[in-house]
């Protein structure tokens, strides 16, 4: 399902048709739902601390942790293929390498619409 936000994805089979299909809906709602919290409890961008004062960095903070790490083949494709498999992946950015360069490049989703394209020098 394609959304303005997350592409909302959800596979169900059983005997009856009927059946897969309410736990189908089951699925996606329970996804629409998960969404929609996560908006509401992240905070606006640019907003201040509830107390009033701006943000503050304490020093476990200042030291960031990587706590995720993936790896993945970066394949030769032209810049608008990549938008398309970003917008089929339903990332915010895509890495691939340009098929006429043989650069690793990344294609990005911009805020204000469109996307960008970021090219090592």
């Amino acid at each position: 399902m394609w959304t303005k936000g997350p592409v909302l994805r959800a596979r169900e089979a059983s005997t009856d048709m009927k059946a897969s299909i309410d736990q189908l809906t089951e699925k996606l709602l329970r996804q629409v739902k998960h969404y929609r919290d996560r908006r509401s409890r992240r905070p606006a961008r640019g907003s201040a601390n509830a107390d009033g004062g701006g943000m503050r960095v304490t020093p476990e903070d200042a030291e960031q942790q990587i706590v995720k790490s993936k790896q993945f083949s970066v394949k030769p494709m032209t810049a608008e293929e990549a938008v398309l498999q970003l917008e089929l992946i339903g990332h915010d950015f895509f890495v691939f390498r340009d098929a006429e360069s043989d650069e690793v490049n990344i294609v990005y989703r911009r805020r204000q619409g469109g996307y960008g394209l970021i090219e090592p020098q």
